[in-house]
């Protein structure tokens, strides 16, 4: 039985083969997400957007309440990364202790 070889990642030049393999692909890549969400009980957001514009989209839950809790998790994040720019040798244990807390939590 002959193996599949690796792909050649490269832009398909030809309209409709590309706009064929797109479709499989976004496919394929929601059935994954389907599968991940239900098999892993993780919650799952999707978005594509084709090359003409037109927004395909798959939520395990509310869209919009995945988005808000990525909203929250980038936030905290950016707060953590600004933090650890503040932070010197010197620093009182609580507040080691606190940032600690707030590194578990993320």
């Amino acid at each position: 039985m002959a193996r599949r070889g690796r792909v050649e990642l490269r832009r398909i030049e030809d309209r409709t083969s590309r706009q064929v393999r797109f479709s499989k692909r976004r496919a394929g890549l929601f059935k994954k997400a389907f599968e991940l969400s239900l098999l892993c009980d993780a919650e799952v957001a999707l978005l594509v957007f084709s090359p003409a514009g037109r927004l395909y989209e798959y939520s395990s839950s509310s869209i919009e309440g995945t988005y808000d809790r990525y909203q929250q998790f980038a936030e905290s994040g950016r707060n953590l990364v600004q933090g650890d720019a503040n932070i010197s040798n010197d620093e009182d244990p609580s507040n080691i202790q606190s940032r600690l807390r707030k590194i578990t939590a993320w």
